[in-house]
C-alpha cells in the first residue's frame, strides 16, 4: 500500500509563524501606544485574534514579547537602510540619502520612536538581553557609513577624522528630535512643525547641517 506524504506539518509551521507574527505585530501596536507598563496581554491577544496562553507559549512573558519587538523594530530600520545601496553612491549623496531616510523612516513610522522612547523609560532593561544581536546588527552599518567617509576624505569632500558612530548618532538625533517634540515644540515656537512647508524646511536644514559639519575645514 502507498502512503501519500501529508502537508500536516508544512502547515502546521506555516500556521505558526503567521499566528507568531500576529502576536507580534499586535503587540508593537499596543507597546507603541501605551508603553510596556500600560500594555496588556490580554489586549495583545484580542488584537492579534489569539490568546494568552499561546502568547506565552510562542515568547514566554511579557518581558520577551516586548524584547521581541524591539529587536524587531531595529532590525526592520537596518533592513530598510540596506535596500538602499548607499555603497554605490558618491560620498555626499550616500549622506544626504541616509539624512532623508531616517527623517522619512520617522515619519512614516512613528510607532519605532515611541518603542524606543519606553525602553529609555526603562534603563534599556529588556534590550539588554539583545546586546550581542544589536552589536552585530549595527556593526555593519558603523562599518558602512566608516567606509563612505573614508571615500569622501579620499576625495577631498570631507575632513578626516570624524568618527562614524558619532555620526550615526547625531543624523538619528536631528531627525528625531523634531519628530519626537513636534507638540510641545508646536506650542514654544508658535507655528504647526507637521505643516508640509515646516516639514520641508527641516529636512533641508538637518541635510545642510550633516554636510556642513563634514565639510573640509
Amino acid at each position: 500500500m502507498t502512503i501519500e506524504p501529508t502537508e500536516d506539518a508544512p502547515r502546521a509551521t506555516r500556521d505558526s509563524e503567521a499566528t507568531k507574527l500576529r502576536i507580534l505585530k499586535a503587540a508593537t501596536v499596543e507597546f507603541a501606544k501605551l508603553g510596556f507598563g500600560g500594555a496588556r496581554i490580554n489586549s495583545i491577544a484580542e488584537r492579534a485574534k489569539s490568546n494568552k496562553r499561546m502568547i506565552y507559549e510562542y515568547f514566554g512573558s511579557k518581558e520577551e514579547l516586548f524584547q521581541a519587538v524591539l529587536e524587531t523594530a531595529y532590525n526592520d530600520i537596518r533592513m530598510a537602510e540596506r535596500k538602499l545601496k548607499l555603497e554605490e553612491l558618491d560620498p555626499q549623496t550616500a549622506i544626504t540619502q541616509l539624512v532623508m531616510f531616517t527623517w522619512k523612516y520617522y515619519l512614516k513610522n512613528p510607532h519605532f520612536l515611541t518603542l524606543v522612547n519606553s525602553e529609555n523609560l526603562h534603563k534599556a532593561a529588556h534590550l539588554k538581553h539583545s546586546q550581542e544581536k544589536m552589536h552585530d546588527m549595527h556593526g555593519s552599518m558603523v562599518q558602512m557609513v566608516a567606509r563612505i567617509l573614508d571615500r569622501g576624505v579620499a576625495e577631498g569632500v570631507f575632513r578626516p577624522g570624524v568618527d562614524p558612530v558619532q555620526l550615526i548618532i547625531s543624523i538619528a538625533a536631528i531627525n528625531y528630535y523634531y519628530l519626537n517634540n513636534r507638540f510641545t515644540g508646536q506650542i514654544i515656537y508658535g507655528f504647526d512643525l507637521m505643516a508640509p512647508e515646516a516639514l520641508q524646511a527641516r529636512i533641508d536644514f538637518n541635510v545642510e547641517t550633516v554636510l556642513g559639519m563634514l565639510r573640509p575645514r
